[in-house]
């Protein structure tokens, strides 16, 4: 089968696509096919070795786990002789991070908890692009940020794929959402309705004057106190991820702001019943950049990298 493959740390441009060798599953496994997969934070951190304390999980000279990847959708084509949960053509979609990695290739081996079944009505492009994104919006913004209705909130990082879904998590719940990024995401985020477009590079909104009952905030790139002028007397600041050095700024000021500042540790898949039931109410759709064959990968991680994606970004294997 051909695969994405990463055997030392460096550019991009080190990336090959390799024919290696078939999977066969395990007592738990399921073997999926992989119609398409998609590119993440993980992805640009892992081929790359940084930030450097990373590699405590990638492995500290090399890649322990050479296929990069940790979301997908795809159709089941053998079970593990104990894998009761699915069967042979089931279609099937997940953010499979909590049991392995290796969804940029055909084929991939995973313990059949890594996945749910895709409903009938979403599309496998649109399941690759949902499940990992998807769960930290809904987490950020509800199990964590407990959202009410008519708050104002704003999203940082709001043209990626946490930001646009969770645009409309927000507006289920009749919100006044500002969003912040720059570049071509800003037409995309106006075409999706966002209240308030927010141009970083033009505007600093910690800076404005503006207040916020939430913030959610995909990029994590300052000390957390810097926020806490944009947040009502009852404000939250919720991060899903970003900077690693501001992360660690960030459970130290817990201790400082327990009640405004927070970060969601993501419990994956969690909540992709709540996800299915907005998809097929049609008030929730993700935005995809893409899909790209497998050929394309290497492009597509430097481009997600470089922040010029616009939603999620694809890839495609269905066709090769």
């Amino acid at each position: 089968m051909k695969a994405l493959t990463c055997t030392s740390y460096g550019p991009t441009e080190n990336l090959t696509i390799k024919e290696v060798e078939k999977p066969h599953p395990t007592s738990h496994e399921v073997l999926i096919r992989i119609h398409y997969c998609a590119v993440n934070d993980y992805d640009w951190s892992m081929v790359r070795g940084k930030p450097f304390i990373y590699r405590l999980l990638f492995g500290l000279f090399k890649p322990k786990r050479p296929i990069p990847g940790m979301e997908l959708s795809g159709v089941v084509e053998a079970c593990g002789e104990n894998a009761g949960t699915f069967n042979i053509g089931d279609a099937v979609y997940g953010d499979i991070s909590d049991h392995g990695f290796g969804s940029f290739a055909e084929y991939i081996c995973i313990n059949e908890k890594a996945v749910v079944s895709k409903p009938d009505l979403m599309p496998f492009e649109d399941a690759a692009a949902l499940s990992h994104a998807a769960n930290l919006a809904w987490q950020g913004l509800i199990d964590v940020g407990q959202i009410q209705k008519g708050m104002k909130v704003l999203i940082n990082g709001a043209g990626g794929g946490v930001g646009t879904l969770g645009l409309h998590i927000a507006k289920t719940y009749d919100a006044e959402v500002a969003g912040v990024d720059t570049g071509d995401k800003l037409k995309v985020m106006k075409e999706i309705g966002f209240d308030h477009i927010i141009d970083y590079k033009q505007t600093d909104f910690t800076k404005s004057g503006k207040q916020y009952d939430l913030i959610l905030d995909a990029k994590t790139s300052r000390a957390p106190n810097s926020y806490i002028p944009s947040l009502t007397s009852n404000g939250k600041y919720v991060s899903i991820g970003g900077n690693i050095g501001r992360l660690i700024q960030l459970l130290i000021a817990r201790k400082i702001f327990k009640k405004s500042v927070f970060m969601v540790g993501l419990k994956a898949n969690k909540d992709l019943n709540h996800i299915h039931k907005l998809y097929e109410e049609g008030k929730l759709k993700p935005i995809i950049d893409g899909p790209y064959p497998l050929d394309k990968t290497p492009w597509a991680i430097q481009h997600f990298g470089e922040g010029k994606h616009q939603g999620k970004v694809l890839i495609s294997l269905i066709n090769e």
